[in-house]
């Protein structure tokens, strides 16, 4: 089994040997290279740990996708947590380390959280370093390690073949420190730490990590698998960078959902609904013929993680409305009652969101997804200016949720308008998905227009979100009920979503006045 670690560190640049030095390890392990570091407030003294050898083979595509989204995979021998080693990054200087044991392939789990960016292409070594380690402690008056640091002597050699002239026998040599902090530790010290080094002449390391250093080093880099940022002139240029953005995020997020991170799920689905709605709102941009069939994959691909999500979504409502009540009106064993069923369907919609991330017919949709935007079908509308192209395509938009509105306001309470609702909640999602794409070209009145819609969608989500629940608490008072348990709270349950739900379709209109405020319209026409 897999674990994940946090790791919160920094790195430092040292010569790659002392004046005077030979090939062998630092003499004392490297520690008289160190300043005194308990010139550091809280450290109380500097603990050797003695010197540690490192072998750890570095694993990529060819085209260095991994590297290109700053990942690394590793599979290293020596020390305390030799293994296979998957980092991804969170933060400057913070990345999760996700660990499994030695094999000689790469484990399942491993290969799992890396095949949306990988997919068909196969993993290779590209880089082996090796890795003389002196470590010490920084421990507290208590004896409590605050953080460790590591002199590392490293030797790099470029395994990754076609990298170049001397492709395969290209090395590099360099020293530096890593301060990692201590599991719960204050990110302060590592401030006050790097104090101490820079007085002693030791600077930040140039590269975020050794991999990186050793690519840069070695060989002349291979092509990155991403391309460089391009310069976003025309109507095509901001919509494609749009679209991107979102091919990334479905690529990210896939990952985190297999890690089962919160809210991962919620973010994958948005990213193919945003992308999706693209495809549609500025089809005079990109040729619909050829989104069309990507624009309907990702569209099952939505349906099949809202099981996910809506049982998520769903699973916070009611625990949430379950909790606000007084024991006095929880008759039965409502809890248990709802953690079974919670338990039950998250379950059930976890393996089959996994399933699907791990189908052919996902793989092929990245596939595609790429081949588009490697060479994407434009139409003439893309030379156009974006002042002129989008703002058309956001009006069409929001003139098809006017009618979707308008028609839901004039039928009558009951079903057929909840699903006109529900209806006109899909076009406000796509009327503001239209307003994020256009954000970066046409500023303020495009943000202007995209909060407003999300007031409406709001309003609208709450309600489909009420409609969905008593649906679940109408079957959950049919369970209670057939195991001889009173049905009384979830009745009552019943009755304040119904509640719920007309409060929403009374605040409606005025919050649908406040989105077709003329100054917004006139704003948006002149954009």
């Amino acid at each position: 089994m897999a674990d994940t670690k946090r790791e919160i560190e920094r790195k430092y640049e040292l010569p790659v040997r002392p004046a005077g030095g030979d090939e062998g390890p630092l003499p004392d392990g490297g520690r008289a290279f160190l300043p005194d570091l308990t010139k550091v407030r809280a450290v109380s003294a500097v603990t050797a740990r003695g010197v540690t050898e490192l072998d750890a083979v570095y694993h990529d595509t060819s085209d260095l996708r991994l590297t290109a989204d700053s990942l690394t995979l590793r599979r290293r021998t020596g020390g305390a947590d030799e293994g296979w080693h998957l980092k991804f990054p969170v933060g400057d200087g913070v990345r999760d380390e996700i660990q499994a044991p030695l094999s000689d392939t790469l484990p399942d789990e491993l290969a799992a959280l890396v095949r949306s960016r990988v997919r068909g292409t196969r993993l290779t070594p590209v880089v082996r370093l090796r890795t003389s380690r002196a470590t010490s402690l920084l421990v507290d008056k208590a004896g409590r390690t605050l953080a460790e640091v590591a002199l590392d002597t490293v030797h790099a050699e470029r395994l990754l073949a076609g990298a170049g002239s001397g492709a395969g026998a290209r090395t590099a040599d360099w020293t530096e420190i890593e301060v990692e902090l201590a599991e719960d530790g204050d990110p302060a010290l590592l401030d006050a730490v790097e104090k101490v080094l820079r007085k002693a002449g030791v600077r930040p390391a140039s590269a975020a990590s050794k991999l990186a250093r050793a690519l840069a080093e070695t060989a002349p880099p291979t092509k990155s698998h991403k391309a460089a940022k391009r310069v976003l002139v025309t109507a095509g240029d901001h919509v494609l960078a749009y679209l991107r953005e979102q091919a990334d995020a479905i690529v990210s997020y896939d990952a985190a959902v297999r890690r089962d991170l919160p809210d991962s799920v919620h973010q994958l689905r948005v990213a193919t609904r945003r992308m999706r709605s693209a495809f549609r709102t500025y089809k005079k941009v990109l040729d619909r013929d050829a989104s069309r069939p990507i624009g309907a994959e990702l569209q099952w691909l939505a349906g099949e993680l809202g099981v996910d999500r809506d049982h998520e979504v769903l699973a916070e409502r009611l625990t949430e409305r379950v909790g606000a009540h007084d024991t006095t009106l929880l008759l039965g064993p409502v809890h248990a009652r709802l953690r079974i069923w919670d338990a039950e369907g998250r379950t059930d919609a976890r393996a089959g969101t996994l399933a699907v991330l791990d189908s052919a017919r996902y793989l092929r949709l990245l596939d595609s997804m790429e081949a588009l935007l490697a060479d994407p079908p434009l139409l003439d509308g893309a030379a156009r200016k974006p002042a002129k192209a989008l703002p058309r395509a956001i009006v069409k938009d929001y003139e098809r949720l006017a009618g979707r509105v308008e028609y839901a306001l004039t039928l009558a309470p009951g079903e057929e308008r909840d699903l006109a609702l529900h209806d006109a909640r899909k076009a406000a999602k796509r009327a503001r998905y239209a307003a994020d794409a256009a954000g970066p070209a046409l500023g303020k009145p495009a943000k202007r227009f995209s909060k407003r819609m999300k007031a409406v969608q709001s309003v609208l989500g709450d309600h489909q979100d009420s409609v969905v629940a008593r649906d679940a608490l109408r079957d959950l008072a049919i369970k209670a009920h057939a195991a001889g348990e009173s049905a009384f709270t979830w009745g009552l349950l019943y009755g304040e979503e119904e509640a719920r739900a007309a409060d929403r379709e009374r605040e409606l209109p005025r919050v649908w006045r406040k989105s077709a405020d003329p100054k917004l319209r006139t704003a948006l026409g002149r954009l």
